[in-house]
């Protein structure tokens, strides 16, 4: 298994989203914010146990400044979302992506933008597999 394709716990998680939202920062920002944003009451070397597991993992970089480390996320919230899915339906349907996702639209409540926003992207789709098709 690749670094990369290791899930994050829930206070990894946790962690990578306060850096999502900083942009980057050090374990001393990290904690601050996590207790700002987070309510979380977390000791420093747990936020720097977490941030260096989510490096090994490859979800997190960082470079030395001085005599802190800084640390910025290399993963987006939709590439994890992404790798998230892909692991679930794999796990759970055998690989098949569509009965993670009908059980998604099924169980959802979504508004009129994001109804439009979901038939844009399933036009898309079509136009784009009607291309391959003429290709072919």
């Amino acid at each position: 298994m690749s670094p990369q394709s290791r899930l994050v716990s829930d206070t990894e998680l946790a962690v990578l989203k306060v850096l999502w939202d900083l942009g980057q920062g050090s374990v001393r920002d990290v904690l601050a914010a996590a207790e700002r944003e987070e309510e979380r009451d977390w000791a420093y070397t747990t936020v720097q146990t977490l941030l260096n597991r989510l490096q090994e993992k490859g979800f997190v970089q960082s470079e030395k400044s001085g005599r802190a480390f800084v640390f910025r996320p290399v993963v987006s919230r939709d590439d994890l979302l992404g790798r998230s899915l892909t692991e679930l339906a794999s796990r759970v349907c055998d690989g098949a992506a569509m009965p993670l996702l009908l059980n998604l639209v099924r169980s959802a409540k979504f508004d009129k933008s994001e109804l439009e926003s979901f038939r844009a992207l399933l036009n898309e789709q079509a136009d784009n597999q009607a291309k391959t098709e003429e290709d072919a």
